[in-house]
């Protein structure tokens, strides 16, 4: 992707101070997703890392990576595999807990969703601790798929969350603060 798509992008980025609490610089990727041709230059430069891959699956994080994710495997000629919320999928389910800093979550998949030998690519807006994204890792892992790597539009650095995801596949982010 060219320095200046890059720049764009991260122009179109609106910092939020004190949000959703006090002390927190909440990046807005609103703009960008109300503009088509910054979304997609964004979804083109999740898609570089995968290019001449052949993908089958992108598995996108509840709920702003439904969008890039949804996005991203039409782009890469692949189905599209919605991680959700404990109790938000209709069907019988694969669950992981996970911790955050101020508890726990969870999330689930379909068990039907993947498939052994599957090549799966994982995507979301953000990459702040790595917390959810670790636990969407490990369901994957669970099906026998392979997984390719994990795209992000954002990574904030400072929070190291890569480190807590590059052991089990490539990290790919397009903005990084």
């Amino acid at each position: 992707m060219s320095p200046d798509s890059l720049d764009r992008l991260r122009a179109a980025v609106r910092d939020v101070p004190d949000f959703p609490q006090p002390g927190i610089l909440f990046k807005d990727i609103t703009p960008v997703l109300a503009d088509p041709a910054l979304l997609r230059e964004a979804v083109n430069g999740m898609a570089e890392a995968f290019a001449g891959r052949e993908v089958d699956k992108v598995v996108g994080i509840d709920a702003r990576g439904f969008i890039f994710g949804a996005l991203l495997a039409e782009r890469l000629g692949a189905g599209f595999v919605p991680v959700r919320k404990k109790g938000k999928l209709p069907w019988r389910t694969r669950g992981c807990e996970y911790d955050l800093e101020y508890g726990s979550n969870a999330i689930e998949m379909h068990l039907d969703a993947l498939a052994p030998g599957e090549r799966v690519v994982l995507a979301d807006d953000l990459l702040a601790t790595g917390g959810t994204a670790g636990a969407a890792m490990r369901l994957i892992e669970e099906t026998g798929a392979e997984l390719l790597g994990v795209a992000f539009f954002i990574e904030l650095a400072f929070l190291n969350g890569r480190d807590r995801l590059a052991d089990s596949a490539p990290v790919h982010a397009l903005l990084t603060y």
